[in-house]
């Protein structure tokens, strides 16, 4: 693992939050249109379909996929079937500044996750980038002004957010754990494929389940099939595919900074809906971010 942070990789790592920052945009448009966990099972099913042309062949008896179908059932409910599922729940309770606020707690679950269970170090200039970039975090979700946090209350949405944060990072370490063979860990297709083949299993009986319990229903339109064509492609398909290479590069707590970014773009892209200029204060948060990213990925 090459903890050096290159162009290539800060593009790589930079386009996931953008794409979720537009997931969430979407998700919320959606929210009384969809039940949030059948939205999860289409956008997946989706992305299946989109794949299975490209990785057809790690379907097949005897591929890879099913010698070790444990860490794959494992990746694909943590990565597909929880972590977004608890997100679309968050969003039908939580305001999307709550869920922004409890999502941009990452860093510190990851850096917790990994010294807890996957025996990594802590250093002290991770820690002084996880300070320095939920400050910028805080400048966006408080547009400049730190009166906004105080009005902020825990509702049951948070809660899910803040599992899904430790799902993410539980997710995140398990993918520098090499186990599969090499050669279906360097086709990115075969190796998402086979999440996304354990994670709509998953997600269909959660989707089942709130089917019989839950009296919403799907309400079908062309917005809403729009909806469905973004997130099954692009937070999907080409976040996750940027996103697991990018942990495999730098490792997950470098990466987790990343995310941070998630609420920024989340703020541009909202103000780009309302018709609303950028603020000074998108300015001083992304250098904060920024400025997070970079001390946490120096070396001691």
């Amino acid at each position: 693992m090459n903890r050096r942070l290159t162009p290539a990789t800060v593009l790589m790592l930079i386009l996931p939050p953008l794409l979720w920052a537009g997931n969430a945009v979407v998700g919320r448009m959606v929210h009384e249109m969809v039940p949030p966990i059948l939205l999860n099972f289409l956008r997946w099913a989706l992305a299946f379909l989109i794949l299975l042309p490209l990785a057809w062949r790690v379907l097949l008896p005897g591929a890879g996929m099913w010698a070790h179908w444990r860490r794959f059932a494992t990746l694909g409910l943590l990565g597909v079937g929880l972590y977004n599922a608890l997100q679309y729940l968050a969003l039908q309770s939580s305001s999307p500044i709550n869920v922004t606020l409890v999502a941009a707690s990452m860093p510190v679950w990851m850096l917790l996750v990994g010294a807890l269970f996957f025996q990594a170090r802590v250093a002290p200039l991770q820690v002084a980038g996880a300070v320095l970039s939920m400050v910028g975090v805080l400048v966006v979700l408080s547009r400049g002004e730190w009166q906004a946090l105080l009005a902020l209350r825990l509702v049951a949405g948070d809660v899910f957010m803040i599992i899904a944060t430790i799902v993410w990072s539980v997710y995140s370490w398990m993918l520098t754990r090499s186990a599969e063979p090499a050669a279906l860990r360097a086709d990115w297709a075969a190796f998402l494929l086979a999440q996304v083949t354990f994670g709509v299993a998953w997600s269909g009986l959660f989707a089942g389940a709130e089917w019989a319990l839950s009296p919403m229903r799907i309400q079908w339109s062309w917005p809403l099939a729009a909806a469905l064509l973004y997130v099954g492609i692009g937070p999907a398909i080409i976040a996750f595919r940027c996103w697991g290479a990018g942990v495999q590069r730098v490792g997950p707590n470098i990466a987790s900074f990343f995310n941070n970014l998630t609420p920024l773009f989340a703020g541009l892209l909202s103000s780009a809906l309302l018709g609303e200029p950028p603020h000074a204060y998108h300015a001083v948060a992304f250098a904060l971010i920024v400025g997070g990213i970079v001390l946490s990925s120096r070396q001691r």
